[in-house]
This record gives structure tokens, C-alpha cells and sequence, in this order.
């Protein structure tokens, strides 16, 4: 690609397109350009309704940045713009089957109703207010115009007015939840015996024709990958700040300006989460209104809140510094005065009431306890602008460069190297996917070019090339002997324990005593709940996966790999598990169960609109 566009800049290709241009400037007008591109081209028709081309292309940007933020490290070459492209065109069409739905149902929004809805949006206010500044800038952030906005508002509004009416009509039997939940706290009692794997070794052999066989079966699996040897340029705004000096004057009056931020501010919040919707509201009320009236929000907390991690302790959060949170949690919980209870809160996660319990300062530490940290932020800071000049200076210069050695001795920068990376990649800073990705790629493998310049972390980019690339080969027997004898030995000692603990359970089912099968003592776990850490998990899971024991046995048997061996495990009863009515468990189950039930009632409703849909594409 880098190839084509340093070709085709200034060639015939690019000459002629300016030529048409010109003529057809000088002959028909601007319109002749732009003409052929007025009224609005669609991506796909629904039910004769169109989904246009700049719809699409808005929210394929939108998404595109949505899926790099959430990248640890955002990296454009690692998107598959295709798949976003579909993605995105399937999920308009999926939108606008339920606008659709919504419009044949009635349902409609108002101008005021849609002014009223804005008005109330936090990311929208300043100190508590509706800033229509700050609502214009994040509408053109988004590449949309005020009005466009609105109309997306209206259209999603009345579209989560059914979702919310389908998934909060979601039911589930209360005796359903009460089995599941009795299920759920089962426990069972029983017996494990241990056959560790040094119990079968002496018999384990494994001769040169098992080796040569594995190996001729498997030669595919034995193939040392394509590789490179690279030469590289590294940028940091660390190394540049590590040249920093700074003064004791400068240091001390850093430590006076920092101070404020230097005694941290911790709060203990409590919350109650409620799940977004179109009952939210009314919920919220409820339990306000049950607030007021004396309850607590501790047992508020654990009836109502869908968090049910921190509502089993009354909704209790922890404590907290600034960060932590969404954004808007955090706003309200730092307005709170202690012991108040904030109204309404939307973020992501649904709609909270929040508390403040607690506030702790830490005090100021000495600057000398901090003075290294000081220095390296401050150094830092000075060497933001300097790092964005040079990391510029370097894009251009790699780009138009034959080699490295032009870049790093015009920058001061060192040439490194590394041996060995794979498309799979390499050690630092070739464990990157896009640094690799261009490493490989046809322009800089056979073309001879630098990579691109590529962030490869926080304020660290890499230009790279290749010094030697090897085919892949395959590996001879001899080079890996070793691990197939290996991977030999643990399949058979495998093989040999759970053969061995099948036999035994064969000779117990029988009737047959463990001692008189000479196999080990039994080690006892009465009344383990399914969670329990007594026992390796690997034989937690068998226990609760085997039959009740029959009376007449007493007790039903069954085995387990584990890391050390294989166990042999006998069930010898299951206790039934409580299922107390109207209590906090029970009531979350039930939820959580009509949650889903609703879920998949909603999922099922959109995929009949979408078969029923007429859609086309062009």
C-alpha cells in the first residue's frame, strides 16, 4: 500500500484524473463534479425505507472508535474494518425493523417530550444545569447535527419503550426459582481417594518407533514458522524526560503546586443499581419513598439492587478515589455531604441511588518521600511537547527513508535489533499485533520500506525493517525428540490412571472394600456446598455431576483428573438445599430468572420483525 502511494502520487494514473477534472471544470461547471453525488445514496432498503449511505458511514465511524477505546492499546491496524462494516449495516437494519414496529404501534415522542429528555441528560449539564454549549459541541463530536440528534433520540426512545415492556414482562414460576435455588444450595457428602501419577511411571515406555510414528503423524506440528530479523527505532517520552534535570527550587515549587492533589480524598459510598428501563423510574421512587419513611437502604439495598455482589452487603461500595467510577457516579457521590442519599443516577450500568458513608484524607507526604516520583512527573510534563515534536519528525523522516541509520542520526536516536519474530509476534516491542502486521506486510517484507511509525504503548512509538527474513522449515526429529517423549509420556500416564481408577470403581460397585483393592484410604468432605475449597475443583465438579446414590448401594462412584493424579470419588448423600420464601436470595433469583426469560422473549421479537422484513441491498 505504502508502495502504491509513493508510485502513484506522481504518476500517469494520478495525471489523467486531474485532467478529467480540469476539463470537465471548463466544460459543464462545479456541477459536473459534484452533481452525480447530490440526494442521498442508501446501503439497504427496509420495507421500502432507507438506510443512507451517510447514516452508515457515521455510525461505522462511531463504532470504529468506540472498539479503539476499549482496546488496552488502541491500535487502528488491529480493526477489521469489514467486520464492522457488516456489523454495523446489520444492526441498522435490525434498528430500523423495530422503528418501524414502534411507528405501526403508535408510539411517539413530542418536541417537548424530547427537550424535557435532553434537558435531564448529565453529560449534557455544567454545576447541575443544562448547558446548550456543551450539548451542541458533543452532538458535532459525534458527527451529527442537532437536528439528526433529535430524530435519533425520538427513534431509539420509543424503541426501548417496547424493549423495556417485553423484558420486564418476563416470568418465571416462583416454584421454579425455589428448586433452582434449593439446586443451587445443595451440598454433598463424600469420599475421595488420591491415585497420584508416580503410581503408574515404572510402567510407562516409550521406545524410538513410538517417537518416529508421533512425529510422521503429526510433521505438520513440527515446523519452525517464518521469521524475521528486524532493525528498529524506539521513541519514548521516558527516555527524553530521563534528560531532564531539575533544579531543588523547581522541585519544591512543583511539591507546593501538587499538594491539594497529594492528600487524597477517599469516599465510602453505598449504592442501589437498578436495571435501565421503563419501570426504573417508578422503581426508584418506590424505594425513595421507602427511605423516607424509615426503612433502610441496607435492606432496601439487598431487595432491589441487580448489583448483587455489593448488595449482600447492604450495597456497601468501599472506599473510593477520584477515577474509579463513571463519571457521572463519581459527580454526584463527590457532591454528597455524608450520610445523604443522591437522587437518581444514570450510567451505564443501569440507575443508582448512591450514599456517601465516609470520607478520608491522607495527609501530604514528605517531599522526600516522594521526591523521585516528583522529578520523573515533572520531567515528563516538560518533555510533552518536545516528544510530539520529535515522534512527527521521525514519521516523516522513516517515511521517506531507505534505512534507519538517516533517522536515528538526525534525531540522536539508537538502532536496535531483534532476531527471531513471527507473525505471531516477538518480545517487546514486537509483541504488538500492528507493529507485526506491517512488519509482514508486502511493502516492508518485499518492498524494502520502514514500517510506519506505530504507538506501540503510552507515549512509546516504533519505526521498524526488515535485516533478514527465513522461510519456514520443518524441524528435523532430532531437534524435537524431547518434547514428544514428553507429550508421549503424560498422554500415556493418563491413559494408565484413568484406567486404573476405572477398575477400581468397577471392583467398589462390585462391592468390593477399598483396603482389600490395597488402592489408598479414603479422606472424608461432609456437607460441601458447590463452591466449597476443601477439594480440587476438578473433583468438586464430578461430585456434582454424579447421580444420587440408590439406597440399596449407598453410594454412587465416579473419577477425576487432577493435577497431581486421578481421583476416585464416592457420593454418599446429597443434602437438599433451603429455599426460604421472601427471602433476599430467592427475590434476586426470581429476578435474575425473569431478566432472562424477558431477554429471550425480546430476542425472539426481533428476529420475527427481522424475518418478516423485506430488506434489500444495493
Amino acid at each position: 500500500m505504502l508502495q502504491d502511494i509513493r508510485e502513484n502520487s506522481q504518476g500517469t494514473i494520478a495525471k489523467i484524473i486531474i485532467g478529467l477534472l480540469v476539463v470537465s471544470l471548463s466544460i459543464w461547471g462545479m456541477d459536473a463534479i459534484i452533481g452525480g453525488f447530490s440526494g442521498e445514496p442508501e446501503v439497504a432498503t427496509v420495507n421500502g425505507e432507507e438506510i443512507t449511505e451517510r447514516d452508515f458511514l457515521r455510525v461505522v465511524q462511531m463504532e470504529s472508535q468506540r472498539r479503539l477505546s476499549s482496546m488496552e492499546r488502541p491500535d487502528p491496524a488491529m480493526l477489521n474494518e469489514d467486520q464492522i462494516r457488516k456489523d454495523v449495516l446489520d444492526s441498522l437494519i435490525q434498528e430500523q425493523v423495530l422503528i418501524q414496529d414502534a411507528s405501526a404501534q403508535g408510539l411517539a415522542l413530542s418536541d417537548a417530550d424530547i427537550d424535557a429528555l435532553i434537558t435531564r441528560m448529565p453529560q449534557f449539564q455544567v454545576d447541575g444545569q443544562f448547558n446548550r454549549d456543551r450539548f451542541v459541541a458533543s452532538v458535532r463530536n459525534l458527527g451529527m447535527g442537532v437536528g439528526e440528534f433529535r430524530e435519533a433520540m425520538r427513534k431509539q426512545y420509543v424503541v426501548n419503550q417496547i424493549r423495556g415492556g417485553i423484558m420486564q414482562s418476563g416470568l418465571v414460576a416462583d416454584a421454579n426459582a425455589s428448586q433452582l435455588l434449593r439446586i443451587q444450595n445443595q451440598t454433598r457428602s463424600f469420599r475421595v481417594v488420591q491415585i497420584p501419577a508416580d503410581a503408574v511411571s515404572d510402567a510407562i515406555k516409550i521406545t524410538d518407533a513410538d517417537l518416529e510414528a508421533f512425529y510422521q503423524e503429526n510433521k505438520s506440528a513440527f515446523k519452525q514458522p517464518e521469521q524475521v530479523d528486524a532493525s528498529y527505532i524506539t521513541l519514548s517520552l521516558g527516555a527524553l524526560a530521563e534528560k531532564v534535570e531539575i533544579s531543588q527550587e523547581e522541585l519544591e515549587a512543583y511539591y507546593e503546586q501538587r499538594a491539594g492533589d497529594l492528600a487524597r480524598e477517599e469516599r465510602r459510598a453505598s449504592h442501589i443499581l437498578i436495571a435501565d428501563g421503563a419501570n426504573a423510574g417508578q422503581t426508584i421512587k418506590t424505594i425513595q419513598e421507602r427511605l423516607e419513611a424509615g426503612e433502610s437502604f441496607e435492606k432496601l439495598a439487598q431487595e432491589f439492587s441487580v448489583d448483587t455482589v455489593s448488595a449482600k452487603e447492604g450495597g456497601d461500595l468501599g472506599f473510593a478515589g477520584r477515577g474509579v467510577y463513571d463519571e457521572a457516579f463519581e459527580k454526584a457521590l463527590f457532591e454528597l455531604q455524608e450520610g445523604e442519599v443522591s437522587d437518581s443516577v444514570t450510567t451505564s450500568f443501569g440507575v443508582h441511588l448512591i450514599r456517601l458513608d465516609d470520607v478520608r484524607r491522607s495527609d501530604v507526604p514528605a517531599l522526600a518521600d516522594i521526591e523521585q516520583q516528583l522529578r520523573t512527573e515533572l520531567a515528563r510534563e516538560r518533555v510533552q511537547e518536545k516528544y510530539a515534536e520529535v515522534r512527527s519528525e521521525l514519521a516523516d523522516s522513516a517515511y521517506a527513508a531507505d534505512d534507519l541509520a538517516g533517522p536515528a542520526k538526525e534525531l540522536g536516536l539508537e538502532i536496535r535489533e531483534a532476531t527471531g519474530v513471527t507473525r505471531e509476534g516477538g518480545r517487546a516491542p514486537f509483541d504488538h499485533a500492528g507493529l507485526v502486521r506491517q512488519l509482514f506486510s508486502e511493502d516492508v517484507l518485499e518492498g524494502g520500506y520502514n514500517t510506519e511509525l506505530i504507538d506501540v504503548g503510552d507515549n512509546v512509538s516504533v519505526v521498524a525493517r526488515v535485516r533478514e527474513y527465513r522461510e519456514a522449515q520443518q524441524l528435523a526429529l532430532e531437534d524435537v525428540k524431547d518434547s514428544i517423549r514428553s507429550n508421549l509420556e503424560a498422554r500415556k500416564t493418563r491413559e494408565m490412571l484413568n484406567d486404573r481408577a476405572e477398575a477400581i470403581v468397577a471392583s467398589l460397585e462390585k462391592g468390593e472394600s477399598l483396603e482389600a483393592l490395597n488402592a489408598g484410604d479414603w479422606e472424608q468432605f461432609d456437607d460441601q456446598a458447590r463452591n466449597a475449597s476443601g477439594a480440587d475443583p476438578q473433583v468438586m465438579q464430578a461430585v456434582f455431576s454424579l447421580a444420587r446414590p440408590a439406597e440399596e448401594s449407598g453410594a454412587s462412584y465416579g473419577t477425576a483428573m487432577t493435577r497431581s493424579g486421578v481421583a476416585v470419588i464416592a457420593l454418599d448423600a446429597v443434602n437438599e438445599g433451603s429455599a426460604e420464601e421472601n427471602s433476599a436470595d430467592l427475590d434476586q433469583l426470581r429476578n435474575f430468572l425473569a431478566s432472562l426469560e424477558g431477554q429471550r422473549e425480546y430476542a425472539a421479537y426481533q428476529q420475527f420483525l427481522r424475518n418478516s422484513a423485506e430488506v434489500s441491498r444495493p
